[in-house]
C-alpha cells in the first residue's frame, strides 16, 4: 500500500539526522500517527556510511543502498529484518494499518518466511483474522531467530507455520536480545561457579553466612525505598524471602507474599489496588508529579494473569534464571500491581526466580538488593530508560486526593517491553554477589572464628563480650576506641587489651571492606 511518507526534522524529540529519512517502525509510527515510542529510530542516509551502518545513541543510520519503497509492507519489511523487535510498536502499528494491506501482502506471498512471520505478528497481536486461507503445506520458522533473541522451544502455530518462540503470551511479553555481554554471562554459568565456592566450605559456616548475607540483603532492600526498617517489617521481609521458590508464582502467592511484607492492612487494601497509582514528588498544595504511572486498575488483572502464564513458559524452558528474574521481576515493578511494597515484592520476585529454577544454591541468597543499594545510580538509570519514554503516551491528570487519573487505554505499555538492559545490569549484580559478596562473607566468618578462639584463649570472657571486641575494632579501622577500652573493656589490663587487639589485627590482615 503506497502511501507518502516525508522526512521531519524532528521525530519523538530527537533530530532527524541530516541528510537521512525516517525508515522503518520510525517511518511507520510518523507516517501513521502511532502513539508508540521508538527506542531507538531508524533512518536511512542518502549517503554511503561506512560498515552500512552506525549507531550514533539516539539513532541507527543505514547506508542509502537500504532506502526502501514508500509503502507500508516496505517499511515493515525492513523493521522486522533490521531493527530490535517490538512488539508495543508493531502491536499499534498493526492496528493502524488498513486490513485490506496486510491482506494484499499475505496474498502476493503467502509462503514467504517473513511473510509469514508479519502475518503471525498481525493476528496474534490484534487477535485479527484476516480474510486470507491458511498457508498449507510448508516449512515451519521460528518466529524469533535464537542466534539473535533469547527464546523458548515454543509451539507451532497451524494457521502459519511459525513457531511462537516468544517468552510470554499476547497478555504480557517481555523481549531479551542476545548481546555479547548477556551470551558471555550465560556462558560463564555463575550458578556452578557459587557453587564451587561453596563446595570447599563447612556448611555449617555456609549457614551462618546465608543468614548474614540475607540480613544485608533486608536492610539493603529497604534502604533502596528510603524506608526504616523496624524489627517486624524486617521480620517479615526475611520471612518472605525465606519462602520464596516454594511455591509456583500464581496470584495467590503473590498476595501471599505481599501480605507478609505488609503485615497491617488497616490502612491499605490488600491484593490488587483500585485506584491510581504513581511514583514522584507531590507540590506543596498536594498536587501529583509523577515519574513514572503504574498500570491502570481495571488492567491490572490481565496484566498479572499474563505475567505468571510467562514466568510459567520461561520455567518450563532451559531459558536462563537470571533472564527469567529480570523479566518478571521488573516487569511486575513497571505494572506497579500493589499500593505498596512494589519495589520490595520486586526485589523478593528475582530471589524468586533464582530459587524456582535452582540458581541459588539451598537456604543461600545472593544478596542482590546490596549490589543495587551500592550501584543505586545504574540501578535507577535501568528503570528509568524503559519507564521515562512511556510517561509521553500516558495522559493523566491530578486528582484532588494528590493521584492522578489516567485517561486513555494504556495496557500495552506494560504487556511488551525489552529488558534487555536490565537483564545486563542484574546479572551484574549476580556476578559481584558471587564473586565478591559470598566469598566475602564467608573469609569473614573464618577469620572471625579464628580470632575469637584466639581471644578466649588469652582472657576468659564470654563469647559476646569477645564478639563485640572485634566489632568495635572493626567499626574503628582495626583499632579498640578509647571509650570502649575504658567502658565495656575497663577491667581489662593494658597488656591484655594490647595482645587482643594484635591477635585481631592478625587474624584480619588483608581483609578488605567491599
Amino acid at each position: 500500500m503506497k502511501l507518502r511518507f516525508d522526512s521531519p526534522a524532528m521525530f519523538q524529540e530527537k533530530h532527524v539526522p541530516q541528510d537521512a529519512s525516517l525508515i522503518g517502525m520510525s517511518a511507520l509510527v510518523h507516517r501513521l500517527n502511532v502513539e508508540a515510542p521508538v527506542r531507538k529510530p531508524a533512518c536511512v542516509s542518502s549517503q554511503r556510511i561506512k560498515q552500512n551502518k552506525k549507531d550514533t545513541g539516539d539513532w541507527k543510520i543505514f547506508d542509502s543502498k537500504y532506502a526502501v519503497e514508500s509503502t507500508i509492507e516496505a517499511h515493515l519489511v525492513f523493521a522486522l529484518r533490521h531493527e530490535d523487535l517490538d512488539l508495543l510498536v508493531l502491536k499499534r502499528i498493526f492496528m493502524a494499518i488498513p486490513d485490506k494491506a496486510l491482506v494484499a501482502y499475505v496474498r502476493s506471498a503467502p509462503t514467504g518466511p517473513l511473510v509469514r512471520r508479519i502475518w503471525f505478528l498481525y493476528e496474534y497481536l490484534t487477535e485479527k483474522i484476516l480474510g486470507v486461507p491458511d498457508s498449507g503445506k510448508v516449512s515451519n520458522v521460528d518466529l524469533l531467530d535464537g542466534d539473535q533473541y533469547f527464546v523458548v522451544s515454543g509451539t507451532v502455530s497451524a494457521r502459519h507455520r511459525v513457531r511462537n518462540n516468544l517468552l510470554g503470551t499476547r497478555q504480557f511479553c517481555p523481549v531479551i536480545r542476545r548481546t555479547e555481554t548477556l551470551n558471555s554471562f550465560v556462558k560463564e554459568q555463575l550458578a556452578v561457579r557459587a557453587q564451587s565456592i561453596l563446595s570447599k566450605v563447612n556448611p555449617v559456616l555456609i549457614a551462618r553466612a546465608a543468614s548474614f548475607l540475607l540480613w544485608a540483603d533486608t536492610q539493603a532492600s529497604f534502604a533502596i525505598e528510603g524506608e526504616r526498617l523496624p524489627i517486624n517489617t524486617r521480620e517479615r521481609w526475611l520471612k518472605a524471602v525465606q519462602q520464596v521458590g516454594k511455591h509456583p508464582l500464581s496470584k495467590e502467592e503473590l498476595n501471599r507474599l505481599h501480605s507478609i511484607l505488609i503485615g497491617d492492612y488497616r490502612f491499605m487494601k490488600p491484593g490488587l489496588r483500585d485506584d491510581f497509582v504513581f511514583l514522584g514528588q507531590r507540590t506543596t498544595d498536594n498536587e501529583a508529579l509523577p515519574e513514572f504511572i503504574g498500570a491502570r486498575p481495571q488492567d491490572l488483572d490481565d496484566l498479572t494473569e499474563g505475567l505468571i502464564e510467562a514466568n510459567s513458559i520461561m520455567g518450563e524452558s532451559s531459558l536462563d534464571a537470571v533472564l527469567q528474574a529480570t523479566a518478571i521481576a521488573f516487569g511486575f515493578v513497571y505494572i506497579h500491581p500493589f499500593e505498596d511494597g512494589n519495589g520490595r515484592l520486586h526485589r523478593c520476585l528475582i530471589h524468586h526466580a533464582l530459587a524456582e529454577k535452582k540458581f541459588s544454591p539451598p537456604g543461600l541468597v545472593f544478596p542482590v538488593s546490596s549490589v543495587m543499594l551500592k550501584w543505586m545510580d545504574q540501578y535507577r538509570t535501568v528503570l528509568q530508560s524503559h519507564s521515562a519514554p512511556l510517561m509521553n503516551f500516558i495522559q493523566w491528570v491530578p486528582t484532588i486526593r494528590g493521584n492522578v487519573d489516567v485517561r486513555n487505554d494504556t495496557v500495552d505499555l506494560y504487556r511488551y517491553f525489552d529488558c534487555t538492559e536490565a537483564a545486563e545490569f542484574l546479572y551484574r549484580c549476580v556476578e559481584e554477589s558471587v564473586d565478591k559478596d559470598v566469598p566475602h562473607e564467608i573469609d569473614y566468618l573464618k577469620r572471625h572464628d579464628k580470632a575469637m578462639q584466639q581471644i578466649t584463649d588469652i582472657v576468659e570472657m564470654p563469647n559476646r563480650m569477645a564478639e563485640n571486641f572485634i566489632m568495635f575494632m572493626r567499626q574503628n579501622e582495626w583499632k579498640l576506641p578509647k571509650k570502649r577500652r575504658h567502658n565495656e573493656f575497663g577491667k581489662l589490663t593494658d597488656p591484655e587489651v594490647e595482645t587482643l587487639q594484635a591477635v585481631v589485627q592478625e587474624a584480619f590482615e588483608g581483609f578488605d571492606k567491599i
